[in-house]
């Protein structure tokens, strides 16, 4: 009897234990529904990391601290994990991260922060062990950003987000016959997206200074990230791209690999900064000091008919609710129909603009050496980023997390959960999956100290846009400045850096 009682209460144990798991719900995380794999909540739900706990420092809430500490509190209750989270200011990140690696301090297992680092923090990075770069979600990452993610030959980085430049215009102005009419008549030119960025400058001139979209306010041609000390670096540097990347000349961008010769001030360089300087025309009252966030609701939010930098002026406009919802699209940066040839040391004429796509720093993630909770930080890592966290981070401008999979550029998404239309969708998708099939692309520096590369491009720049020095005397400053900083950390030293960055834009690997 005692037997066929326990058998009994063994069966029915069994079978509420299996249907427990048959009926296991997830969507109470927000995310709609579980997609199967090895991080999944199901996988994660099966660990047990009870009594262990794990380290994290990732921006400040919003951009990337938003997701981070969601994610962190549902790794949490799936693994009876302790997790903490510290937030911290852009401005401060980098040090909070190096210091206690400098000082074999082992304070946080999971780094969130700008890819762009790499160079300096690669040392102090666990390689991503080969388990975790064969889960789906992993083997479905771009080939830029599995570029971005690795040293030499190893991975080092955990890709959690895909950024890149791209310009982004109002289709209500350019598709608009009476709007085409009327520029046609009064500059004798069609109307039309740019395609350089001399024809970028002069459409944003046109459009500056008046009310053209009918809402009572003046509008402007373009709002640009132009302050200083607010990634700057990374618009100018988009400028510049096209002239100053020859498709038929290898062996660096910002440097010359063979000699570190900085390549800042030769003229491709001069001539992205004097068309930088003369945008200036075209910005809103106080668009020279724009910082990302002003580029962001400036052109998001209607006042402008252009821009360019990052996804988050494009989300924002497309937000629910936004007045000029459905009424943007994207395209890819203006290029160029002269290009430096620093070979020949001459200007070469092309007949179709040369396109040159900057593949922008992004944030990224890693594992610290020092860590004792490798197994359970790659696993939150894994977590973080599974296809259906993903799929809900994408959907919310704010969090800071851009397509990067192969996934991503599948039309469909974003016209089913985001409400976006057709064709505007699709030129979304177009232009940032071709940046990854181009052989002409531009990377961040990547390497020892390039805060202090990029403080010195930024400052030099901004002595141009305020007219304190022309843009060839600005530009031979910072070339100056920068074989300084080459001396203070070691040529050889930066050199071996800057390989990896010529080797992804040769398309070397």
């Amino acid at each position: 009897m005692k037997r066929y009682l326990l058998a009994s209460i063994l069966s029915i144990v069994l079978v509420a234990s299996s249907f427990g798991v048959q009926a296991q719900d997830y969507s109470k995380y927000g995310i709609g529904a579980d997609i199967p794999g090895a991080c999944s909540y199901k996988s994660i739900d099966a660990k047990d990391y009870s009594g262990r706990t794990l380290n994290i420092i990732t921006h400040a809430v919003p951009v990337m601290g938003e997701p981070t500490a969601l994610h962190a509190k549902q790794f949490e209750e799936l693994t009876g994990a302790k997790v903490n989270v510290v937030h911290v200011p852009f401005g401060d990140l980098f040090q909070r991260i190096m210091i206690p690696f400098q000082t074999g301090q082992a304070a946080y297992d999971v780094l969130f922060y700008g890819s762009l680092w790499i160079g300096d923090l690669h040392a102090y990075l666990e390689p991503v062990p080969a388990a975790y770069q064969q889960v789906s979600g992993m083997k479905d990452v771009t080939v830029n950003y599995k570029g971005v993610a690795t040293w030499g030959d190893t991975m080092v980085q955990y890709p959690v987000d895909g950024d890149r430049h791209y310009l982004k215009y109002r289709t209500d102005i350019f598709d608009n016959p009476k709007m085409k009419e009327r520029y046609k008549k009064e500059t004798g030119k069609t109307l039309k997206v740019p395609t350089t960025w001399e024809e970028y400058n002069e459409i944003a001139k046109y459009f500056s200074g008046w009310d053209w979209d009918g809402d009572k306010e003046l509008n402007y041609g373009s709002a640009e990230v132009a302050k200083r000390d607010d990634l700057m670096f990374s618009a100018f540097i988009s400028r510049v791209a096209p002239y100053a990347k020859h498709p038929d000349v290898k062996g660096g961008f910002f440097f010359d690999l063979e000699t570190m010769k900085p390549l800042v001030n030769t003229p491709g360089w001069v001539r992205g900064l004097e068309l930088f300087v003369a945008a200036q025309k075209s910005f809103p009252p106080g668009g020279n000091n724009f910082g990302l966030g002003d580029e962001i609701f400036s052109f998001g939010g209607g006042q402008t008919l252009m821009s360019y930098s990052w996804d988050d002026a494009f989300i924002q406009a497309m937000q629910s609710g936004s007045r000029i919802r459905n009424k943007v699209a994207a395209a890819p940066l203006p290029g160029a129909l002269e290009v430096w040839n620093r070979k020949t040391g001459k200007w070469d004429k092309f007949k179709t603009p040369n396109l040159a796509p900057y593949i922008t720093w992004g944030w990224t993630s890693a594992v610290s050496k020092l860590s004792t909770n490798k197994d359970m930080a790659f696993d939150y890592l894994c977590f973080f980023s599974n296809e259906a966290n993903t799929a809900h981070d994408l959907q919310i401008g704010r969090f800071g997390v851009n397509p990067f999979r192969k996934a991503h550029f599948d039309a469909k998404f974003w016209i089913e959960k985001l409400g976006w239309e057709e064709k505007i969708a699709k030129t979304y998708v177009k232009t940032l999956s071709d940046m990854d099939l181009s052989k002409n692309r531009v990377f961040d520096l990547r390497v020892p100290g390039v805060g202090q590369f990029m403080s010195s491009l930024a400052a030099g720049v901004s002595k141009a846009l305020a007219g304190q020095e022309t843009p060839q005397k600005a530009l031979d400053g910072v070339a100056e400045e920068w074989r300084q900083i080459v001396d203070r950390i070691g040529k050889e030293k930066v050199r071996e850096a800057y390989k990896n960055v010529v080797a992804l834009e040769d398309n070397l690997r």
